[in-house]
């Protein structure tokens, strides 16, 4: 005999915030526990432009990290129940390659980006290309948006994720500049504070899961059976 969730949870409201509750906190400690080494290596630099690569090495465990948060969101808005440690490792197991694939070099460019944007002076980089930099630097950023979206929750090869990725970067114009607002609350929690961010990581990554969905939607349609 098959449990239904509300067998599980309740019908209750308290029963139903309850497990509201759990699952944000449970995926707080996924999201914290799988993202522990970059954690560690953050909590030992300092904010100063000559760590932007050990920045960016430290990002690594991120991608994948987040990537099961959103595999696991997606389970708690169609049919949630009380497991949401087992639906984080299912999604983890299932993405963490094909994240690592596109999710690394995507890190060191936008590294190599970040050395030459903080460096425009004495490298005699002219004003205007730093702009341009600036500018590949968001597009790539949400870019990585929209791919990591579709690496979590299908199994594309990773260069049709890319194609997809740019493509509903400009075809979900709303998305993308939901995504951008995601980002920006991201920058601005990890500019106050590296621990308000951590702390944040639950909601953060149900934000992005949500203003995600379109793409999300358009993509089981259109390319997938």
């Amino acid at each position: 005999m098959t449990t239904k969730p509300d067998d599980e949870i309740g019908t209750g409201p308290l029963a139903r915030w309850s497990a509201v509750v759990y699952w944000f906190l449970v995926v707080e400690a996924m999201l914290v526990l799988t993202s522990a080494p970059g954690l560690v290596l953050l909590q030992l630099l300092d904010r100063d432009v000559s760590n932007i690569p050990l920045v960016a090495l430290a990002c690594v465990p991120v991608g994948p990290s987040v990537a099961a948060a959103l595999f696991a969101w997606r389970v708690f808005a169609r049919d949630r129940d009380l497991s949401p440690a087992r639906h984080f490792w299912r999604g983890y197991r299932l993405d963490v390659l094909d994240v690592l694939r596109w999710w690394v070099p995507t890190l060191a460019v936008l590294a190599v980006v970040a050395v030459n944007l903080t460096h425009l002076g004495a490298a005699g980089i002219p004003p205007v290309l730093g702009v341009a930099l600036g500018a590949i630097a968001l597009l790539l950023l949400l870019w990585s948006g929209h791919a990591l979206v579709l690496s979590a929750l299908f199994s594309f090869r990773t260069r049709d994720v890319a194609r997809l990725g740019a493509y509903y970067l400009a075809g979900k114009p709303l998305v993308t500049l939901g995504l951008g607002s995601v980002l920006v609350l991201t920058a601005a929690a990890a500019y106050a504070s590296d621990w308000l961010l951590v702390l944040l990581a639950a909601p953060l990554t149900y934000l992005y899961a949500r203003t995600a969905a379109p793409v999300v939607a358009a993509a089981e349609a259109q390319f997938t059976a």
